[in-house]
């Protein structure tokens, strides 16, 4: 269970629609550039690690796509669809709709496979995708953290550009860069026998864009921009959950260049940082503070 407080941060505006040499000197401007998963591209994704919280995990696209305003939808492309749960959610709401999921990793796609045969699955690198035609709704659950800082709002506005006028753009991205679990990362990554290692490789993903900055930057494209936060207070069962649920995301890059007994090290240092700034609940359960930044876009 967990507990959830939204706060809009921009609210919806309008601006007459955008005339097409508008729209293309925009994307023109600002081509796609080549940007990598690359601190979680040491191995392969694990879609059983990421399950062990599926519901958890599930929840936040659910409120991304309760936000989504259309009604049919013809063409929808879940980027990053992981093990298949956002596609799940999304095939639900859509049912007509003509829905295909693409992600980086193999392990995921064949999650996704066996749990909706009926959907077309594709691996792909989102930093280099484009649809094959225009789509109207273009859907994102927890991927755009992963792409470099300077690659994200280009590739954003390539998207933007496949869709649709009319058709949308919907991401949400975890905005936990100042949070307890992610500092404890950055901290432990610095301290031991793994720090020599570590250094190099700057595992630690930077802070995400403002909503200022994402406004900013995509709004000329679009008719109206939504954008908000929503902290939600994962309820678990003890402090060695959190670790196990960093592990299938955040902590990846950390451990997963590191050899066995370095990497049993820096889990049981971790698991010490975490029960320093996570207090136990008076049921003995740990509350994971995990905040969220939404977008909604509608291109002009």
């Amino acid at each position: 269970m967990s507990s959830v407080v939204d706060l809009r941060i921009a609210t919806i505006s309008t601006r007459p629609k955008s005339i097409p040499t508008q729209m293309d000197h925009l994307l023109q401007c600002h081509p796609p550039s080549r940007s990598y998963r690359a601190a979680a591209q040491t191995k392969d994704w694990s879609a059983a690690q990421y399950l062990k919280f599926e519901e958890q995990r599930t929840r936040p696209a659910r409120d991304l796509l309760s936000q989504v305003p259309l009604s049919s939808p013809k063409r929808i492309i879940d980027l990053g669809c992981g093990p298949g749960n956002s596609t799940a959610i999304v095939l639900n709401r859509y049912p007509s709709a003509h829905v295909t999921g693409m992600d980086s990793s193999a392990d995921m796609i064949k999650t996704a496979k066996a749990a909706l045969p009926q959907v077309d699955f594709a691996l792909g690198d989102l930093s280099s995708y484009t649809p094959g035609e225009p789509v109207d709704l273009l859907f994102s659950n927890a991927v755009f953290q992963w792409i470099a800082h300077a690659d994200r709002i280009p590739i954003m506005k390539h998207l933007i550009g496949s869709l649709q006028p009319g058709g949308v753009f919907a991401f949400q991205v975890p905005d936990n860069y100042l949070e307890p679990s992610h500092k404890s990362m950055r901290a432990v990554a610095q301290e031991g026998p793994w720090a020599e290692t570590l250094a190099p490789l700057k595992p630690g993903l930077g802070p995400f864009h403002t909503p200022q900055e994402l406004y900013d930057e995509l709004k000329p494209l679009c008719s109206s921009v939504d954008i908000w936060h929503t902290y939600y207070n994962h309820s678990l069962p003890g402090h060695e959950e959190i670790v196990e649920w960093v592990k299938g995301t955040g902590l990846r890059p950390f451990v997963d260049p590191l050899a066995a007994d370095q990497k049993e090290g820096f889990l049981k240092a971790y698991l010490e940082s975490i029960r320093k700034v996570y207090p136990s609940s008076v049921d003995g359960n740990v509350l994971l503070r995990y905040p969220r930044l939404f977008l909604v876009a509608v291109r002009a």
